[in-house]
């Protein structure tokens, strides 16, 4: 195959991907590429990931586990640790037991392989995350989508199916920021022999997790929470068969027990709420000077603030004009979001000051 080729192609319609070095923690202020840039593409919501107190719980973690889990949880690699933080994410989100996974996406494609021969049918929301989408076509069942957040079109849709279904969601969506209906997706659920499944990668830590009965919550560890990995949250009959089924569970050697022990200090953080008040506030603060400089911004109230630009080639000149003032923004393209959609995606944590928020938007109005 000629990939030259196809990368020509990628570089001429400006969808070419390619990545800038960060010389620095994680944080608010970053260093990438050599410059010194103040982040707003990062989604360490809470300031996690760069919290004193977070990366002297791994420090303690390396000391008392060392660094990798050596095999799956299946074999050797549950330690204590994983048990620990498994126990602690049920009592957070009121589930039975929780199950932890290497990644959100390898989470989500181990629910649909261990749910592969258990279903009939599956609806997804328009706007789900890739992995969702790539978990239904491992099901071998049609990727069937409702119009986004749009109750009347799921509901003309469940009404043609028959038999055991899942309905699927983002619970906040990772390019929009806006949230699912989770008690009208339940309720149309119920009516339709269909099990409610949500993604809540991007709401976990951020908003108080809303997890019907005898459904299925997935959330990541490595956003608002600041380290990595992720979690399935639900009945005990649920986690079990996911222990037996799971795919990706059985073959994936699993995190480092050092980061089960930097994650359980970061759910202490989360559960005591300043965090969380901060991050909130700042919400509010850039909602409102949007407003006042009369920006088009989407409407969200997540941390995720997108600015539709229409055109890749436009959203890479604005991205790379922030850039050079001093701000990292990310522009996000198709095939990630629709064409004619191409968009700033801005997100905010704890650690921004009103005064670099000001500077952002005065610094995108002057670009528009």
């Amino acid at each position: 195959m000629d990939f030259s080729k196809k990368l020509s192609v990628l570089k001429q319609n400006h969808l070419y991907r390619s990545r800038k070095v960060s010389e620095s923690a994680q944080d608010t202020q970053i260093v990438i590429n050599g410059k010194s840039v103040t982040n707003f593409c990062s989604n360490d919501y809470l300031s996690l990931a760069n919290h004193p107190l977070v990366k002297e719980a791994l420090k303690q973690g390396v000391d008392e586990f060392g660094v990798g889990s050596g095999a799956s949880h299946l074999v050797s690699g549950h330690s204590r640790a994983h048990h620990n933080l498994e126990d602690a994410l049920a009592e957070y989100t009121g589930q039975a037991r929780t199950l932890l996974f290497s990644t959100g996406y390898s989470a989500n494609l181990g629910i649909f392989s261990a749910l592969k021969d258990e279903l009939d049918w599956i609806l997804q929301d328009k706007l789900n995350h890739a992995s969702l989408i790539d978990g239904n076509q491992l099901s071998g069942l049609p990727l069937q989508r409702y119009l986004h957040n749009d109750m009347t079109s799921l509901k003309k849709k469940a009404s043609k199916q028959s038999g055991q279904g899942m309905i699927v969601t983002d619970t906040v969506f990772s390019m929009d920021g806006d949230r699912a209906k989770i008690d009208d997706l339940q309720k149309i659920g119920n009516f339709s022999n269909a099990i409610l499944m949500q993604d809540d990668a991007h709401g976990f830590g951020v908003f108080k997790p809303n997890i019907p009965k005898n459904s299925i919550y997935m959330a990541t560890l490595g956003k608002a929470a600041g380290t990595m990995g992720a979690f399935v949250a639900g009945n005990d009959d649920f986690i079990e068969f996911l222990i037996q089924k799971s795919r990706p569970y059985i073959y994936t050697t699993a995190i480092s027990p050092a980061i089960c022990v930097a994650t359980l200090k970061s759910l202490v953080l989360i559960k005591q709420g300043e965090q969380k008040s901060k991050l909130l506030a700042n919400i509010d603060f850039f909602r409102n000077f949007s407003n006042a400089l009369d920006l088009p911004m989407s409407n969200s109230h997540s941390a995720i603030q997108p600015l539709i630009i229409g055109g890749s080639k436009k959203a890479l000149k604005i991205s790379q004009s922030l850039f050079e003032q001093g701000f990292y923004v990310g522009a996000i393209r198709p095939p990630t979001v629709p064409k004619g959609t191409e968009r700033l995606r801005i997100t905010l944590n704890v650690n921004h000051t009103q005064s670099q928020i000001e500077q952002l938007l005065m610094c995108i109005k002057n670009a528009l």
